[in-house]
């Protein structure tokens, strides 16, 4: 089953098991809605993971407690009751499974729909795939593979994005003087 990432745990806060964990998610608020809920840790980057470990499956902990604190949420795991334990899970990777995922607002895609549909300009020409979407402070970046040539970027504004059609998996976009030239 495909998960959804909603944040990397960071480091322990304090002795009694909480945790650090900086949100992968454009709503931290997102954290005190699944207090009760199980929520999964898959070991991508854990403390002494291993290849075996990174190849298992989530494992399931109910989150009893989340706030949010200077950027970071502290949550608390059902089971991780101490300091060690809670070490034991750094640069775990926090993921909800999709039923438990925040309604989208008209017009907003999940990254995962949307790489891989094709890209075409207004006039119709064929310009290439979504390959990576690149998240910036300001906004997203698509980043366009031809069938020949080299990727090039391409900002995920209103001025360029025109439409995004996930039935014809097609992106149309308007493409501003120089953007071909914007290689990776």
């Amino acid at each position: 089953m495909e998960m959804f990432e909603i944040g990397i745990i960071v480091k322990p806060q304090g002795i009694r098991g909480e945790l650090r964990v900086l949100p992968t998610t454009d709503a931290p608020e997102r954290f005190q809605l699944l207090v009760g809920d199980n929520v999964y840790v898959r070991a991508d980057g854990a403390a002494g993971s291993t290849d075996d470990m990174r190849c298992k499956p989530p494992k399931s902990y109910k989150l009893t407690q989340a706030r949010q604190h200077k950027g970071l949420v502290i949550i608390k795991l059902e089971g991780v009751s101490d300091r060690n334990a809670a070490e034991e899970l750094l640069r775990g990777v926090l993921v909800i499974p999709p039923e438990k995922a925040l309604p989208l607002a008209q017009d907003e895609y999940y990254v995962r729909d949307l790489v891989g549909l094709t890209v075409e300009s207004e006039a119709g020409e064929r310009l290439g795939t979504i390959t990576q979407i690149i998240s910036t402070n300001a906004n997203d970046v698509y980043v366009i593979s031809p069938q020949e040539g080299k990727p090039f970027m391409i900002p995920a504004i209103k001025d360029v994005v025109l439409g995004v059609s996930m039935e014809d998996k097609k992106v149309t976009v308007r493409l501003m003087d120089g953007m071909r030239e914007l290689l990776i």
